[in-house]
């Protein structure tokens, strides 16, 4: 008993509206709302936090298939931010996750079309009292309209943030695309606007063409990299935003191993959200975070919260 609780406060960590048992949870999309078969494989309760798939104020069906391409190392998707609308998920898909987990870390995750529907679907999910954050996801690379084009020019990221900001009553956790020129002047932009928090980063927008027909593999012809083809390219802006804004990330991108975890956390991160590598483990999730103390203790790191703090004390890299 003594030995799980020093390593419950080895992973512990502390967030603006999220109390963590560990930094590990799966990325939007991955677990739906709690109601893929993936999602039945171990208790959610494991988690760390879990964020549930993009909401938009209606329900959407998403992009024309094929949605998804397997690539050398990395998946590209064109999925199109399927689900079935706030209202569902508010009377019907939080409350059965809620029922099953009450006591979960959930953030509810915000899309839309215009900022108005960014502020209709964060008023609703932010009000239904089941979830403790929010991701606003203006990053998105695989939407017509909204998604990404709220998240590639400072001031309307900045304007965006502020608006949900005045609506939500729980804290606020900006989604940044990588698909920019300046993701400091995007983190600066959010930071200004209010953001509690930024999650990090987005799919990098990709194509892949098949030879044979000469045409685009993905129904969207483009689609969002992820997976470990990506991870560096994480790993580099998670250190320049770090070192640039002082808001909590949680970082994302090409996430398989717990040496990944660490390098996120080296980077600058507060916690770590994982997504393509469930398509060649279900098991992901519990596996990091069990196998996190482990790789701590042979590095010497007493605690996910001295690393951060040691890390921010460490400042930027010199040359």
């Amino acid at each position: 008993m003594e030995e799980f609780i020093m390593e419950t406060k080895k992973l512990a960590v502390s967030l603006p509206g999220l109390e963590l048992k560990n930094p590990i949870m799966p990325a939007s999309g991955t677990f739906g709302f709690g109601d893929v078969p993936s999602a039945n494989k171990y208790s959610l309760d494991t988690l760390g936090a879990l964020v549930i798939k993009t909401t938009t104020p209606e329900a959407r069906t998403g992009n024309p298939d094929p949605k998804i391409s397997v690539i050398e190392d990395g998946v590209l998707n064109a999925v199109g931010l399927t689900n079935p609308g706030v209202d569902v998920v508010v009377s019907e898909k939080l409350p059965t996750l809620r029922e099953k987990y009450p006591e979960l870390p959930i953030i509810g995750s915000v899309g839309g079309a215009t900022e108005d529907d960014y502020v209709e679907v964060a008023t609703k999910l932010s009000q239904s009292g089941m979830v403790n954050a929010l991701e606003l996801n203006i990053s998105c690379p695989n939407v017509h309209e909204g998604g990404m084009a709220f998240g590639t020019v400072p001031e309307v990221a900045e304007r965006l943030t502020k608006k949900v900001k005045e609506v939500s009553t729980v804290p606020v956790y900006v989604k940044l695309s990588p698909n920019v020129t300046d993701i400091v002047a995007i983190a600066k932009a959010v930071e200004r606007g209010g953001a509690d928090g930024i999650s990090m980063i987005n799919t990098v927008l990709g194509m892949h063409i098949d030879v044979a027909s000469g045409k685009p593999v993905l129904g969207n012809i483009m689609g969002g990299l992820s997976g470990k083809a990506v991870k560096a390219i994480a790993i580099r802006m998670i250190y320049q935003v770090s070192q640039n804004t002082d808001l909590p990330i949680i970082g994302m991108g090409g996430v398989e191993t717990v040496d990944d975890v660490l390098e996120m956390y080296m980077a600058g991160a507060s916690a770590v959200a994982v997504g393509t590598a469930h398509f060649h483990d279900s098991m992901i999730c519990p596996h990091l975070i069990e196998e996190l103390p482990k790789r701590m203790e042979e590095l010497g790191i007493e605690s996910l919260e001295e690393l951060r703090l040691n890390v921010k004390k460490r400042g930027a890299f010199k040359l």
